[in-house]
């Protein structure tokens, strides 16, 4: 997938999954900036951590590789709940994705 939604549209921007790491990674023009870490529960891809590079935050690539991590999960017909705080304040200020957001259960946060 590929978002040109970074304050350099020139760059190549993709949101990569990485199923045997078990995260998401984000790649400007072939390299690493960041990546969220999740783990499955059922249909639900719980989101524990995400990280973007220091030297390259401010460029909206935080929201970038949320919002294309989230359109990946829609399309496999998962669900996702956010405990990382980053993904948690991104779905809380960006309604596309209310769709398949879940609350963190008790017996989920217990589980992890």
């Amino acid at each position: 997938m590929t978002e040109n939604e970074s304050d350099n549209p020139q760059a190549t921007v993709e949101v990569v999954p990485q199923p045997e790491q078990n995260r998401y990674a984000l790649l400007v023009d072939g390299e690493e900036v960041g990546f969220t870490v999740y783990t499955d529960r059922g249909i639900d891809r719980v989101f524990l951590h995400t990280e973007i590079d220091p030297a390259q935050e401010g460029h909206g690539y935080g929201s970038t590789l949320i919002k294309g991590t989230l359109e990946q999960v829609r399309d496999a017909g998962l669900r996702a709940v956010a405990i990382c705080p980053f993904v948690e304040r991104y779905v809380e200020k960006h309604h596309d994705f209310d769709d398949i957001i879940d609350p963190v259960s008790i017996e989920l946060r217990a589980s992890l």
